[in-house]
């Protein structure tokens, strides 16, 4: 019986050094900077900054960013009447001018000195807008298109 056992042994003792035989000696740490840890950090980046690009446009496209006026020409209010055609209401000096804006083109519709503080200010006006504005309006395009 003892016999076995020393058998057992003498097959047993060689396995953890031809275990060890098999791994080099000394195995380096990987390289803190190496070419597709740059290239992964790089991809991250252009991803973000092409995201960051993309709201931006959607922003502007939809005007939901609101545009600063410097200089003389300042837009005072604009409305889609169409899928790509709009009403914008521009102020030049103490004039506004109504225009229609589409794809290539722009036609004024209707030109008017600009109203006191108190009629331009929307909260203090509370009476329903005049059917003059609308009359004027309806002859303007009926130049326009005759």
């Amino acid at each position: 019986m003892p016999s076995r056992y020393l058998l057992f042994l003498i097959v047993i003792a060689p396995f953890p050094a031809i275990a060890e035989t098999g791994k080099p000696s000394y195995i380096s740490p990987p390289a803190v900077i190496s070419t597709e840890s740059t290239l992964q950090m790089m991809g991250g980046l252009l991803l973000v900054l092409a995201l960051i690009g993309g709201i931006t446009w959607l922003l502007r496209r939809y005007s939901l960013i609101p545009t600063t006026t410097a200089g003389i020409v300042k837009v005072v209010a604009a409305t889609g009447v169409g899928q790509r055609e709009r009403v914008v209401v521009v102020e030049i000096d103490n004039t506004w001018l109504v225009l229609g804006v589409a794809p290539g083109r722009v036609s004024k519709l209707h030109a008017m000195t600009k109203p006191t503080n108190e009629a331009s200010d929307p909260i203090s006006h509370e009476s329903p807008p005049s059917p003059v504005f609308a009359e004027q309006l309806n002859q303007s395009i009926k130049k326009e298109n005759a």
